[in-house]
């Protein structure tokens, strides 16, 4: 019996990136998959396809985690489709870079209104099924930056740091419900975001590594399956920093 076999889990922001890789782990170790981006997202799709065909259950349930509207039909239609919500991982969130100096309202507001008020929706909306069910594992991707901080990024390091508040009440919370709640919190990880970034960025970021290199998306993906799994039962409200010793 492979290790989440019968479980179903729901992962925001999963057409590409890390939330497609978090969504492929889960589904080669036997869960149910339930996709979910943005509504003109095509590559959410595509992933639902990829993922219907390792032999496993998945539907596509597209919406915009802002909308608390659409967060209960993301968790209403996962319900009545496999019965039940195990898994729950916060993965969408988007970035503005920029100086705090520079950074518009927009910015600002857009990036918190998805990373953090986005997650604090779905956790809101998938606390109900999993209390009734009394368990559940809620991970949320947080990042390094919301624990010690980045120029240039005050809206996504405000948004990642509240991520670890919300993690660790969430947690606290809902321990009695048999609900657990952790964070993983991504270093440098290569994807389309990270290949954004000038090479002097990149080469400071290396020189800053212990373990000299750069980080992968299945490195986030096989820790967001340690937490999902019964392997962590006796673990919640922790935040999992995943990167290579960047931060100690």
């Amino acid at each position: 019996m492979k290790l989440l076999e019968g479980k179903t889990a729901i992962v925001t922001g999963s057409g590409r990136g890390i939330g497609k890789a978090i969504a492929v782990k889960l589904a080669s170790l036997g869960a149910n998959i339930v996709i979910n981006d943005i509504p003109q997202s095509a590559d959410a799709d595509a992933t639902c396809e990829e993922i219907k065909a390792m032999g496993v259950g998945s539907i596509c349930i597209k919406g915009d985690v802002r909308n608390i509207d659409d967060v209960k039909a993301l968790v209403d239609g996962a319900v009545k489709e496999f019965g039940a919500v195990d898994i729950f991982v916060n993965n969408a969130g988007v970035t503005r870079d920029g100086l705090m100096l520079r950074m518009t309202e927009e910015d600002w507001d857009l990036v918190l209104d998805i990373n953090l008020k986005g997650a604090f929706n779905c956790i809101k909306t998938v606390a109900r099924p999993m209390m009734k069910a009394r368990k559940g594992s809620i991970i949320n991707i947080a990042s390094v930056v919301g624990v010690m901080g980045n120029a240039g990024q005050a809206n996504y390091s405000a948004s990642k740091a509240g991520l670890i508040g919300l993690t660790k009440t969430t947690a606290k919370e809902f321990a009695s419900r048999g609900i657990r709640c952790n964070a993983v919190a991504p270093g440098f990880i290569q994807s389309a975001m990270t290949d954004k970034l000038s090479d002097d960025v990149k080469q400071s970021y290396f020189d800053a590594i212990p373990l000299g290199k750069f980080g992968s998306v299945d490195n986030i993906a096989d820790t967001v399956a340690f937490l999902a799994s019964d392997m962590s039962a006796y673990i919640t409200g922790q935040v999992i920093c995943v990167d290579g010793g960047l931060v100690m």
